[in-house]
């Protein structure tokens, strides 16, 4: 007796078309750092310009193509989530204990450096005040160096309290705050260049400089 042929179930078919569409929704996400040290994540490729651009992997971890360390699992969410960005001066010693304090507890994070002369609205628009340093956490903003705010900050991101970076881990990146334009070397042309007149100096509003 000869068996019918049984139709194939639409059930693997429509398997199979979930998966296949999967590539186009699990591409991995982007880390954008805008020149004024704006972190934005997103999962669609970023236009060319001026931003630092970082392909992460699928969980938020940095892409091995790039050549980065991939991070334990615990750590690695807590950077996609909460990434951590600190804000320093020069010769300024609450950001050094603050450093410190990142580097023990082993918090990925990038560093900008401010020139507290010329950097200061910027810094005003950063952290908010003419305190120094400056911590974010995600979307927390921590003025001023305080290591129990610091450490509670930590840990409710969900950043361990140990290290756990890889032996291999490359150093916190430093940026500074305000991109500096290199101009463009003069072409000589045989002739002295006129001097211009001096040009008058506007004092920022509010005077003072960043606080540490």
């Amino acid at each position: 007796m000869r068996m019918p042929r049984r139709r194939p179930s639409p059930a693997p078919v429509a398997l199979l078309l979930v998966l296949a569409a999967l590539p186009a929704v699990a591409q991995g996400l982007y880390k954008i750092v805008a020149p004024d040290g704006t972190v934005t994540y997103t999962d669609r490729p970023p236009p060319a310009g001026n931003a630092r651009i970082q392909a992460l992997g699928r969980s938020g971890a940095p892409s091995m193509s790039s050549g980065a360390v991939t991070l334990p699992a615990g750590l690695r969410e807590a950077v996609a989530r909460f990434p951590v960005v600190l804000y320093t001066v020069p010769n300024c010693a609450p950001c050094e204990r603050g450093r410190e304090l990142l580097r023990a507890r082993g918090v990925p994070y990038e560093e900008r450096l401010a020139d507290p002369n010329s950097d200061r609205e910027a810094w005003l628009r950063a952290v908010g005040s003419m305190e120094a340093p400056g911590l974010t956490v995600g979307a927390q903003l921590l003025r001023g160096f305080n290591a129990d705010e610091w450490q509670s900050t930590l840990d409710l991101a969900g950043y361990p309290r140990t290290s756990r970076l890889p032996p291999n881990h490359p150093p916190p990146a430093v940026v500074p705050l305000v991109a500096r334009r290199t101009l463009p070397e003069p072409v000589p042309t045989g002739e002295a260049p006129a001097e211009l007149p001096p040009q008058p100096t506007v004092p920022l509003p509010g005077g003072g400089g960043i606080r540490f």
